[in-house]
């Protein structure tokens, strides 16, 4: 869904002017930041969404018309390249952090997307570069490498665009807020919920009007929408420059996350002293540049072998004459150690994160092939576009969520005069429960969707697509309950400095997910032949999701066995912590 839209949401305190050399000048006649910065945020956000989503929305139905890849190849193309968008979060945040700022990464991921767009427009407007249609998808003519290679460069760029957009968009515009005020806070509220009201507006634009134009006018006019959208977004980014609040990058907490993992290895012989531990780690006050940073106090049993990373062998040959250390590489403190151990601890309840997306990326790709060889007439002449089946699981999602906040929680609260929340924990068996549901539904459907398309002789199904939206909307649930929960578990469990960190962690379970996707269908084609054919009635898809079906019950039994008990922290989470759940689930949706 992206990243990261939403989920870098952190809030550090970065007092430091940036440099000359990497922010633009500054101007001294208006105050910086606030609303006067953020209409720019919001229009370059707006526009960038509209181009982005349209393409994610639409993606396998142009791959398999345009380019006529086939079952496998269409599938690995989609889920690698997924995989890889989010992936490349990991490697914008650290850019973000440590060298480029927010506006010079949100700017470079901007143009990279316009690049990509535009690549994708030309495969679509010159018909060299693509082979020709097949819409009677036999005797299909193959894409040559070259053909091939311009259109996975185009991925390329819009990879990169996506790595350097998601960690960073909703962050610079909290950066314009000063949080360490009660207006600032207010600020930054209000501005959460135009940004959810711009997101949703361009978000319903892009699954119907654009998408509707490229599968039903003119993949050119459709490519060149977004491609214009995008242009206009960098545009609005650039007029608002000397409105911004620019902050210093100051160091990636990836990188503290290396040296703990190098000097706890160097170390790993030697011995800490568990009850004695003030007087053997390193463990100094924060520095004035993070002086109002969460001080994380040390943590002991779980994960202990890591305080080895802090300890302190001998002070003379280890640290300076101020007390600091020599070698960053070999001694680290322990607010670095306790980072290191947040993320370790989360890793068991991300591993079940990796099995709720691995389900929920079936519908993406299967699932609008399934409405590909359906009826999808409405009266006499118009026809529902493929790509308008997704915007069944957003809609499922976002009445969940009206239902749940609005009429769920004020009536539990009535009856048994407690808080009305769902635990974390039964929301996310909620959300796998719905995946096990959803693969079986799914098989049901396109066990009777190819039979009467063979029945009848044809490439197309004389069902009706309707009979598809009860595994869609299961999948818009498996993402209210599941995937929102993993979010919200994520995001309060890792300390305020590691807010880009969680929503990092957060895209790579849905990389991998993607990723993990890709591997079984592969292994499942080779193996069986029930996917993988350019003419999904030649292909027993419902033993496919029957297979996804138990992959998802063994994260049920997994979670229920392990997962969950890692679960604890989250417990005590208060309503304060809620608001997490809307802002996870329209981050999904961005990705």
């Amino acid at each position: 869904m992206a990243a990261g839209e939403g989920l870098s949401l952190s809030t550090e305190v970065e007092d430091q002017p940036p440099p000359p050399s990497s922010s633009p000048p500054t101007s001294g006649r208006k105050k910086r930041g606030g609303w006067r910065a953020i209409k720019y945020i919001l229009g370059n956000e707006s526009f960038e969404k509209l181009a982005s989503m349209s393409l994610i929305a639409n993606i396998t139905v142009y791959l398999h018309t345009r380019y006529n890849l086939e079952g496998v190849m269409l599938v690995n193309v989609v889920q690698i390249w997924s995989g890889t968008c989010n992936i490349m979060t990991l490697f914008g945040a650290f850019l973000s952090d440590a060298y480029l700022g927010r506006f010079n990464t949100l700017l470079f991921g901007s143009i990279a997307s316009l690049l990509g767009m535009a690549t994708f427009t030309m495969t679509a407007g010159v018909s060299e570069v693509a082979p020709t249609p097949c819409p009677t998808a036999e005797n299909c003519e193959q894409a040559q490498n070259w053909q091939l290679a311009i259109l996975f460069g185009g991925l390329a760029l819009l990879a990169i665009g996506a790595g350097g957009i998601r960690p960073c968009n909703i962050a610079f515009g909290a950066d314009q807020f000063d949080t360490t005020t009660k207006k600032g806070r207010a600020q930054l509220e209000s501005f959460f919920n135009w940004w959810y009201f711009s997101f949703t507006v361009t978000l319903v634009i892009a699954l119907t009007a654009v998408v509707y134009i490229q599968s039903n006018v003119s993949w050119v006019v459709g490519f060149a929408i977004p491609t214009a959208c995008l242009a206009i977004s960098i545009t609005i980014f650039l007029f608002g420059q000397h409105t911004y609040i620019y902050h210093e990058p100051k160091g990636s907490v990836f990188v503290d996350v290396v040296k703990v993992s190098v000097a706890a290895f160097h170390k790993r012989k030697e011995k800490v002293d568990e009850n004695n531990w003030r007087s053997c780690l390193y463990d100094p006050e924060l520095d004035e540049l993070r002086a109002k940073t969460e001080k994380l106090e040390h943590s002991s049993g779980m994960f202990a072998c890591l305080d080895k990373a802090a300890l302190i062998k001998n002070p003379a040959e280890e640290l300076d004459e101020q007390g600091k250390p020599k070698d960053k590489w070999r001694l680290c403190s322990v607010q670095q150690v306790e980072q290191l151990k947040g993320l370790v601890g989360i890793a068991p309840v991300w591993i079940t994160a990796i099995g709720i997306f691995l389900t929920m990326d079936q519908q993406s790709i299967f699932g609008i092939l399934q409405a590909i060889q359906m009826d999808r007439k409405i009266g006499s002449s118009f026809e529902v576009p493929p790509g308008w089946m997704g915007l069944t699981s957003m809609l499922a999602l976002s009445l969940w969520i009206l239902l749940y906040e609005q009429l769920y929680i004020p009536q539990a609260k009535k009856i048994t005069k407690k808080d009305g929340r769902m635990t974390m924990r039964l929301r996310i068996n909620l959300g796998i429960l719905m995946s096990i549901i959803c693969m079986i539904v799914a098989g049901i459907i396109e066990k009777k969707r190819r039979s009467t398309a063979l029945q009848n002789h044809t490439f197309g199904s004389p069902m009706r697509v309707g009979w598809l939206l009860p595994q869609f909307i299961l999948s818009g649930m498996v993402e209210a309950f599941g995937a929102v929960a993993i979010m919200e578990y994520f995001t309060v469990t890792l300390p305020d400095t590691m807010r880009t960190i969680a929503g990092s962690i957060f895209f790579l379970s849905i990389s991998i997910g993607s990723y993990t996707s890709s591997l079984i269908v592969t292994i499942v084609h080779r193996l069986t032949g029930w996917v993988g054919n350019h003419d999904l009635n030649e292909d027993k898809l419902e033993r496919y999701y029957a297979i996804v079906a138990c992959i998802a019950l063994l994260n049920l039994v997994y979670f229920n066995v392990y997962g969950c008990k890692y679960l604890s922290p989250c417990n005590k989470i208060s309503d304060s912590h809620e608001p997490e759940e809307e802002n996870s689930s329209r981050s999904r949706h961005s990705s």
